[in-house]
């Protein structure tokens, strides 16, 4: 071959490479979401504030959730005392724990149908 032949083929794909690069980096920039602005920050950061704070107060409050069934919401370090305290024998631990599963989650009586 010769150098000016060798020369166009070299150039060729330099170009060939370049534009290919080139479109990559063009389509790249044209697909990048949009920066996310000072207020969007600040909201995100308001609703993380909030959910921590819900969550803190779901782990450090008690509050009755259901009454009728007994259900009621404990602090964490309460709730361990408590299972510790109830697990010292495991089968009467484990017979509570689906005594009050069973009674939380009773489905109430189904109302007859009017047709029958």
């Amino acid at each position: 071959m010769d150098k000016t032949k060798l020369a166009a083929w070299f150039i060729g794909a330099a170009g060939t490479f370049l534009l290919v690069g080139g479109l990559a980096w063009w389509i790249f920039q044209r697909t990048q979401p949009a920066g996310v602005d000072t207020a969007r920050v600040k909201l995100r950061f308001q609703y993380l504030a909030e959910v921590q704070a819900e969550a803190h107060k779901f782990q450090t409050t008690a509050e009755v959730l259901d009454k009728t069934k007994g259900i009621y919401r404990i602090p964490i370090t309460n709730a361990v005392e408590l299972m510790l305290r109830l697990w010292q024998v495991p089968a009467a631990g484990r017979s509570n724990l689906l005594t009050r599963i069973d009674k939380a989650t009773a489905k109430p009586p189904e109302k007859p149908n009017e047709y029958e």
